[in-house]
């Protein structure tokens, strides 16, 4: 074989084996002539997932945030388009920055697929997952096109418990035979946490004498100071024996400074305080869908609203990034309306009766002033 015919040779083979992974990326959906943007060319190889997770924890997202994207990132890679070869999860996270910025491309088409896909959703989950997708779209270098918009979402007015409900709660939480109801009902109602921020309190955050607690790490990565009355004072009073007694089967370090244990030592989660608050709905004899720690948070602001606090104030209690969130407690629903009105009215018939104003004759403008006829 001449050296001109191998050469030849060598070059028919490649171009064979090209067409052959070429056709074998196709088949995925992968293009090896994607361009990535030059702040990923590093990254090129590395399996995409791992990497983006990383971006979004540098950019502080909670792990509730990143659970939540894990979803949107999974469905959108594994929509499989005609005549491609399905993908799996463990398949497609373990794919490289550089194939998966041209499989989810949202000129191909896998976008539009995976957006028909979760159409039937709730309008907030739809939305959700959208922004799920967009950041991980602009991550990869991908411009969301123009053409897509997000749902609207129903203007719905926040959840809180009327002054009898609230009542039946209180009286609830007291009679629990659950040593955990009556602190955790009494803190939320006290403080407005979120669940979230309830479950990551230490014994060292709460300072009793000054009725504040420091809350680190909220939304957003967000450290700020929630103060209580002699309420919470009184309930944590009562909730530490308990606690110190589960302290001691607790072999963690970091669970053992938690506030809040549960009856094995451990620091409560979110999902048990939901079934806690699901057990004070049945003994309150209020539907469970209309109470959920969140409903309290709901209550402790409009209470604020209702005492005549301002917004910015309450704002900071929340832990509101915009006060445009806090605005909506301004919307406040027909009942709570009717209760302030009922409750200012009494308060009118209460006063004392002024006297009437007696009007003074108007006196007769200085002669220099009259017209002349």
């Amino acid at each position: 074989m001449t050296e001109d015919s191998g050469a030849k040779s060598n070059v028919w083979m490649r171009a064979a084996m090209g067409g052959r992974l070429g056709s074998r990326l196709s088949g995925l959906g992968l293009d090896e002539g994607a361009s990535l943007p030059s702040r990923l060319q590093g990254l090129s190889e590395l399996p995409w997932f791992e990497c983006w997770v990383q971006r979004l924890k540098t950019e502080k997202k909670s792990v509730h945030t990143i659970r939540a994207y894990t979803v949107a990132a999974r469905t959108l890679s594994t929509t499989s388009m005609p005549g491609e070869e399905a993908l799996d999860w463990e398949q497609a996270q373990s794919l490289s920055v550089l194939k998966i910025h041209s499989r989810i491309d949202p000129n191909k088409g896998r976008f539009d697929s995976w957006l028909n896909s979760i159409g039937d959703l709730k309008p907030a989950t739809i939305n959700a997952r959208m922004a799920a997708a967009s950041h991980l779209l602009h991550w990869i270098g991908h411009m969301v096109p123009d053409w897509i918009q997000r749902p609207n979402r129903s203007k719905s007015l926040p959840r809180t418990l009327g002054r009898n409900e609230l009542g039946r709660v209180r009286a609830a939480s007291t009679r629990s035979e659950d040593p955990l109801t009556q602190p955790i009902v009494t803190i939320l109602l006290d403080t407005g946490l979120r669940v979230s921020e309830l479950c990551g309190l230490d014994l060292d955050d709460m300072d009793l004498e000054d009725k504040s607690a420091l809350v680190i790490g909220g939304k957003g990565e967000k450290d700020r100071t929630v103060l209580f009355t002699q309420a919470t004072v009184d309930a944590v009073g009562a909730w530490m024996p308990i606690r110190n007694t589960r302290a001691e089967t607790c072999h963690d370090d970091e669970e053992k400074r938690s506030l809040l244990l549960s009856s094995r030592g451990r620091r409560i989660n979110p999902r048990s305080v939901q079934k806690l608050i699901d057990r004070l709905a049945d003994a309150a004899d209020i539907p469970r869908s209309r109470l959920s720690p969140h409903t309290l948070r709901h209550t402790f602001a409009t209470g604020l609203l209702e005492r005549g606090a301002d917004l910015v104030t309450i704002q900071r209690l929340l832990g509101h990034a915009s006060i445009a969130t806090t605005r909506v407690y301004l919307e406040i629903g027909d009942q709570t309306l009717r209760e302030i009105y009922h409750r200012a009215q009494n308060e009118i018939v209460g006063l004392p009766e002024e006297e009437p104003i007696t009007e003074e004759p108007v006196s007769k403008a200085p002669e220099q002033f009259q017209r002349v006829p």
